[in-house]
């Protein structure tokens, strides 16, 4: 088969990139490795820029992240004795909205099952072949038989653990990497939201966050050692440790029930460069790692898929000067919202190994956030998003 453009993997990036380049004219089909219930069941964050979410918009599946998403217009920061709403309206005129990761993957299959784009699941052994030419193809195997895919050029959205990223020589890639001393124990239930805003809250005990999806189906996390398991961690030792880390007036309205999911997720912030290979391009996970504290997983993966669409849709249209720079632009930005993943973590986490001066600092670094709007300021824009 021949396509203009073959995209690896099919989470919500590569589902986006696709349906961008369709709306465009630009054929393009999507190889995923598992099936697409195993794909809408994954559990991930919620918290959309207001880019991903114009993005969304004119892609054409906002309809029900509008019906249906939670628009914040700021945030709750609770820790050393402070407490701190930070205001995103007041200070950058700008929002985020709370819409699950599994509702974004829902509505683009069902936008590119409605175009009749083409998506194939169940792709194993994806290989990437011949990308420094110009004549790239993939070759994977469904149902057993092996298939091949000719394209112009190849997009790696296939995470982390993808092929995409080991196409690219080793030689030629280089990778910075920071592994957290911690990760965070999440649960799902079917509880009201502790409060109408995410709330952050730094103790010595170690950092906590409650989220939410919905009305009635909250999302929290704690922070716990990297030798923790899930099955130490009863719902209501959860729900215990939850309480001790919140400020009394919160923990005596924190709604609490069983889970209907249970993980735990370690920290890393990763980057590897370059983001490009010849005609092959990486966007999201196939590149680069942030830690959960400021929400910009998904959002980083997004605004990478907004520069890679807009370079192939220029360079059909005759323009490849895009397509040149894709991997500088987007890493600048990468590299901004990485600071601001690990500044948040640092700031927010408890690092016991480190002593007691970095607890101070963080206190120091919170009280210069209430006293000071141009700091607020600075958190705010970086957390609704920066401009692409």
């Amino acid at each position: 088969m021949r396509h203009q453009v073959c995209i690896i993997g099919g989470g919500p990036s590569g589902l986006l990139l696709a349906l961008l380049l369709h709306r465009a004219g630009v054929d393009a089909v999507v190889l995923e490795r598992r099936s697409r219930d195993y794909v809408l069941s994954r559990i991930r964050a919620g918290v959309l820029e207001q880019g991903l979410c114009d993005i969304l918009r004119k892609a054409g599946v906002g309809a029900r992240l509008d019906a249906e998403g939670f628009v914040h217009d700021g945030t709750l920061l609770v820790a050393h004795g402070r407490r701190l709403r930070v205001d995103f309206q007041e200070t950058t005129g700008k929002t985020v909205t709370i819409y699950g990761q599994t509702e974004v993957t829902r509505d683009l299959y069902a936008e590119l099952d409605r175009i009749g784009a083409k998506v194939i699941h169940e792709a194993e052994e994806v290989a990437i072949q011949d990308a420094d030419t110009e004549a790239p193809y993939v070759l994977f195997t469904l149902n057993g038989e092996e298939k091949r895919v000719d394209c112009d050029y190849v997009a790696g959205c296939d995470g982390f653990h993808g092929v995409s990223r080991r196409t690219i020589p080793e030689r030629l890639r280089q990778q910075f990497e920071h592994v957290y001393p911690f990760g965070w124990l999440g649960i799902l239930s079917r509880t009201r939201p502790l409060q109408d805003e995410l709330v952050y809250a730094g103790h010595e005990r170690g950092f906590a966050l409650c989220s939410m999806r919905n009305a009635r189906l909250s999302r929290h996390y704690l922070q716990v050692p990297l030798t923790d398991t899930v099955e130490e961690w009863t719902d209501e030792a959860f729900w215990a440790e939850l309480r001790r880390r919140l400020p009394p007036d919160l923990a005596e309205v924190l709604e609490i029930g069983p889970s209907i999911e249970k993980s735990i997720a370690p920290l890393r912030s990763f980057i590897s460069e370059p983001m490009s290979w010849g005609r092959l391009f990486l966007a999201g996970d196939a590149s680069h790692i942030v830690p959960p504290t400021g929400a910009k997983g998904l959002n980083l993966a997004a605004s990478d898929v907004w520069y890679l669409s807009q370079a192939l849709i220029a360079r059909y249209a005759g323009e490849e000067s895009l397509l040149r720079d894709y991997s500088a632009k987007a890493l600048a930005r990468v590299w901004k919202a990485s600071r601001f993943s690990w500044a948040m973590t640092r700031l927010l986490h408890s690092f016991p190994a480190e002593g007691p001066f970095l607890a101070r600092m963080q206190a120091a670094e919170l009280e210069h956030l209430a006293d000071s709007h141009a700091a607020q300021t600075s958190l705010a824009e970086n957390y609704v998003g920066l401009p692409y």
